[in-house]
């Protein structure tokens, strides 16, 4: 198995994208921000995950998946709240 943490942060100006976007990358990891999720990932995961928000996204929006490494994924700091975003904390219009 060559899972690692990956953090996958992005910037979409359409709505309708950007929610689709969203529920999909529930099915791999937590929305811990509204717009920022963490995930274990294989690599195969990786790529799918870029092949779909390629049909989602316009030139000027964003994707980025950053790997950790196992080191650094042990010395995440966080403040405030810890774990995933409740869907009851988010507003979506």
């Amino acid at each position: 198995m060559n899972r690692k943490l990956h953090i996958i942060a992005y910037d979409i100006t359409e709505d309708s994208p950007r929610t689709k976007l969203a529920k999909f990358l529930l099915d791999f990891g937590d929305r811990v921000q509204h717009s920022v999720f963490e995930a274990d990932l294989e690599p195969e995961d990786v790529e799918r995950i870029l092949a779909r928000a390629e049909t989602l996204i316009e030139p000027t929006d964003s994707v980025r998946i950053y790997p950790l490494c196992a080191d650094c994924a042990e010395k995440v700091r966080t403040l405030g709240r810890k774990g995933p975003v409740d869907l009851a904390d988010l507003t979506i219009v």
